[in-house]
């Protein structure tokens, strides 16, 4: 399973750093982040499983917020190509607001959920040894791979100029908008109080580990 989570984890980034359309982008880096909870199975130790129901969780977290962030992008735009979302954040700031914590989390930035998931991996590796090492450095090339590809969806929607022509976009619904903001704010919230997830995760990867000879 190593393998197989190591080019899930590669590829599903980098394919993702190429892609225009904002759902497929995401899409391929779900991928990857299947890949990190592949990982820690495959590490096959209560360290292990233990960092990937919590990725589980947390990857639920961020990228959920990522969604329903896309959701309020397509109320306004058809097409969700990058291009087509320049200048995004001046008309839907609120939308745009949630969507920043929820590509910080996908990065792994301290105080965020994301950053408890890649915590967790990366010192079940650690205890593997020489490949443990190899490993986190895959984690931190798929993490700078995260980083531009939600990078360039920032960019594009905050300091993007808006096609010509094109009808100035409104904010996303509220009841979406209250939605959407529950989802992001979870994010920090888990990233700081992690005690919950954290025991939840645990004590599953200790019942399921307990049978295996």
């Amino acid at each position: 399973m190593m393998p197989l989570a190591v080019i899930a984890i590669l590829v599903g980034s980098g394919v993702a750093l190429y892609e225009n359309n904002l759902k497929r982008l995401f899409a391929y880096s779900s991928v990857a982040q299947i890949g990190y909870i592949l990982l820690g199975a495959s590490l096959v130790s209560v360290a292990g499983l233990t960092a990937s129901v919590i990725h589980m969780f947390n990857h639920a977290l961020a990228k959920g917020t990522v969604f329903l962030v896309i959701v309020g992008l397509a109320t306004n735009y058809s097409n969700l190509r990058l291009e087509n979302i320049a200048g995004a954040a001046k008309h839907m700031p609120w939308t745009m607001g949630a969507f920043v914590i929820a590509g910080l989390s996908l990065v792994g930035v301290p105080g965020t959920v994301g950053f408890i998931s890649k915590w967790y991996l990366i010192s079940a590796a650690l205890s593997q040894g020489t490949i443990g090492i190899m490993l986190v450095v895959v984690i931190l090339i798929s993490s700078m791979m995260a980083m531009a590809y939600v990078w360039k969806v920032i960019e594009m929607a905050y300091f993007g100029e808006s096609l010509a022509n094109a009808t100035p976009p409104h904010e996303a619904p509220n009841a979406l908008l209250i939605v959407t903001w529950v989802a992001a704010l979870s994010n920090i919230y888990y990233g700081i109080s992690t005690s919950l997830p954290v025991t939840l995760a645990s004590t599953a990867a200790e019942s399921l580990l307990r049978h295996i000879p």
